[in-house]
C-alpha cells in the first residue's frame, strides 16, 4: 500500500493510479490480482481509516461440521435416494427447508448456500456422482412359486443325507475342509461332484467405455450395434475349474444367427452333456457321481418328443395322430398297479388299427371317466385353482405318470447314472458360472477390437483360459453361502448383505439371520 501511493504521489514520477498499483504488485513478485486488491485495501483504509487485517491462522469452520445439522441433510439425502435421483439443487432445497432453518438460526449461522458449495458438500457427506453398480437381479426373485422351489432346492442340497453331505469341502485357498462320511447310495457311487452348465455369449464391439485417452485425441466413429457373436457353452466343476481331460473338453464355441451356425438347441446340449459324462467318467474312473446342475430354461425343459403330455391331445380317437408332427407316438402310461397302458389301439383292432385312443378313451380304461362326463379342456386351458377333474387335460395332467415325466436332459443323465437338478429361476447368484463369465468378459473387452470373426474367436478363448481354477472355487464358495443363506430363511436382499459381510466363509454362522435383518432394516 505504501510503495502504491509512493508512486502515485511522487511529484518526479507521472504513473497513473492503476500503474502505480501495479508497479507495486510486481515489486512484490505478485500479479495484477493483487494490484487490485492494493487499490481496494487503500480505498477501504481511506474510509474507515482502519487498516485491513490479514486472515493468515485464521480457521473457518463448516456449518458441516455440527453434527446435528450433518445428520438431518444426511437423513433427508438418503430419503430422497431411495425414490430417485439427487442433485446438488436437493441440498439447497434441504438447506431452504423450515426445519433446517430453524436449526442455523438457534447456530447464527449463514441461512443460505449455492449451489457449488451444495456439491462440495456432497462430496463431504460421502456421496459419490457416477454409474451405481448394478446388484442382483430380484425380478421375481421373491415370487410364492420360484421360493417354494428354491427351497426344495435347498432341502435336496443341505438335507441330512443329500449333496453337499456327499461332497468334499474346500476352503477359498484350494484347502480341505470337510471329507463325507459314507452312507449308503443308489448306484453304490457315494462321492459327489458338482458339475454346473452355463451358456453366455461375447459381443465383438464389447468395450470398455471409459479409459485414459490424451486429450489431443479426436474422436472416432464406432460401429453400430453389438457385432458379431460368439456363443460359449461350458461345465465348469469347483475343484477342477473347466471340464476337460487332456486335450478332449466340454466347451463349444457356437457362431448363433442366420446363414451362420444356426442356433443352439436342447439337441446341441444333449449332445454336449454326452461328452461332458464321458470326460466325467474318465477324469473320476466311475468312481464318483456327478451333480449335473442346469438354469431353469425352457430349452433345458424340454421333454423327449414320446414323453407323455396330455397338451395336444385330442378328446375322441385320431388315427396317426403324435404329439409332434412327424414325431414319434407317445410312450406307454402307467397305471396305478404298475402295468403299462398304451395310448394307441392294436395293429389288429378291427375297425381303428393302431388308431391314438383319444382322452376320453384313455381316462375310462383309468376307470376315472366320471358320469357327467367331461370337456376336452376348460376355455383357455385355465383350470380353477385347486381343480384336478375339471376338464379331460387337467385330470390326465394330475396323473402320477404325467407328473412324473421328467425332461429329455434328466431322463439322459440319470440314464448314465448320475443326478440332473436345476438352479431356481431368478437366481443366477447360485450358479457360479455367472461370475466365471464376467472375468472372462473383463479381460475380453481390453482385448484389441477386431472384424475378423477368427481373431475373435481366439481372443475369447484366450480370455477364458485366463481365469484361475483357484478363482473359480472361490466363485463357488459363494454360490454355497447364497444356498446356507436361504436354508436360514433369509431373502435375497439380506442373502446379499449376508454375503458381503462374511465373503471370508463358505458357509454362513447360524447368529447371522439376526444380523442381517436388522442391518436391512437399519438402512
Amino acid at each position: 500500500m505504501v510503495a502504491t501511493l509512493n508512486f502515485y504521489l511522487s511529484p518526479e514520477l507521472s504513473f497513473t493510479w492503476r500503474q502505480a498499483s501495479f508497479l507495486a504488485a510486481k515489486a512484490a513478485n505478485r500479479g495484477e490480482k493483487f494490484a487490485h486488491n492494493v487499490r481496494q485495501w487503500i480505498y477501504e483504509y481511506l474510509r474507515t481509516k482502519k487498516l485491513p487485517m490479514h486472515r493468515y491462522g485464521q480457521f473457518q469452520s463448516s456449518i458441516l461440521e455440527d453434527e446435528d445439522i450433518q445428520e438431518a441433510i444426511q437423513f433427508k439425502l438418503m430419503e430422497r435416494s431411495k425414490s430417485g435421483y439427487i442433485c446438488a439443487e436437493d441440498v439447497v432445497e434441504i438447506f431452504n427447508s423450515p426445519e433446517l432453518q430453524e436449526l442455523l438460526a438457534a447456530r447464527d449461522a449463514k441461512l443460505t448456500i449455492s449451489v457449488r458449495t451444495a456439491q462440495r458438500w456432497l462430496k463431504k457427506l460421502d456421496w459419490r456422482y457416477g454409474q451405481k453398480q448394478n446388484g442382483m437381479f430380484i425380478d421375481g426373485h421373491e415370487r410364492e412359486d420360484v421360493v417354494k422351489y428354491r427351497n426344495s432346492l435347498v432341502e435336496r442340497w443341505l438335507g441330512e443325507r443329500d449333496y453337499e453331505k456327499r461332497m468334499i469341502l474346500y476352503d477359498n485357498d484350494n484347502n480341505v475342509i470337510s471329507t463325507p462320511n459314507g452312507f449308503p447310495v443308489e448306484g453304490g457311487r457315494f462321492r459327489l461332484i458338482l458339475v454346473t452348465h452355463d451358456e453366455s455369449t461375447f459381443y465383438a464391439n464389447d468395450r470398455r467405455k471409459t479409459k485414459w485417452f490424451h486429450s489431443s485425441e479426436k474422436a472416432t466413429p464406432l460401429a453400430k450395434g453389438e457385432g458379431a457373436s460368439i456363443m460359449v457353452s461350458d461345465f465348469l466343476v469347483p475343484e477342477w475349474g473347466r471340464l476337460k481331460d487332456d486335450e478332449d473338453e466340454t466347451q463349444i464355441l457356437f457362431r448363433a444367427g442366420k446363414n451362420r451356425d444356426g442356433y443352439f438347441t436342447s439337441e446341441d446340449l444333449l449332445k454336449q452333456v454326452e461328452k461332458a459324462i464321458d470326460i466325467f467318467e474318465s477324469k473320476t474312473n466311475g468312481t464318483a457321481t456327478g451333480l449335473f446342475m442346469f438354469n431353469n430354461a425352457p430349452s433345458h425343459q424340454k421333454c423327449a418328443p414320446d414323453a407323455l403330455s396330455a397338451r395336444k391331445m385330442t378328446k375322441n380317437p385320431c388315427e396317426g395322430w403324435t404329439h409332434h408332427k412327424d414325431g414319434p407316438r407317445m410312450r406307454p402310461g402307467v397305471l396305478s398297479d404298475g402295468s403299462l397302458q398304451s395310448f394307441y389301439f392294436p395293429n389288429d383292432h378291427p375297425t381303428m388299427p393302431g388308431w391314438f385312443k383319444g382322452m376320453e378313451f384313455i381316462i375310462q380304461e383309468r376307470k376315472l371317466w366320471p358320469s357327467s362326463g367331461l370337456n376336452a379342456q376348460c376355455p383357455g386351458f385355465k383350470c380353477e385353482a385347486g381343480q384336478t377333474d375339471c376338464c379331460c387335460r387337467c385330470l390326465l395332467f394330475t396323473q402320477p405318470d404325467f407328473c412324473a415325466q421328467k425332461s429329455q436332459l434328466e431322463e439322459y443323465i440319470t440314464s448314465r447314472g448320475h443326478i440332473c437338478d436345476f438352479y431356481p429361476k431368478f437366481h443366477c447368484e447360485l450358479n457360479f458360472t455367472e461370475q466365471y463369465w464376467g472375468a472372462a468378459k473383463f479381460l475380453y473387452r481390453k482385448t484389441s477390437r477386431t472384424s475378423d470373426i477368427d481373431e475373435m474367436e481366439r481372443n475369447v478363448l484366450q480370455c477364458l483360459d485366463k481365469v484361475p481354477e483357484i478363482q473359480i472355487l472361490r466363485y463357488a464358495n459363494q454360490a454355497a453361502r447364497f444356498l446356507h443363506a436361504y436354508s436360514q430363511g433369509l431373502t435375497g436382499p439380506q442373502a446379499i448383505w449376508a454375503n458381503c459381510r462374511y465373503h471370508g466363509h463358505r458357509t454362513l454362522p447360524p447368529n447371522m439371520v439376526k444380523d442381517a435383518i436388522a442391518a436391512l432394516q437399519s438402512d
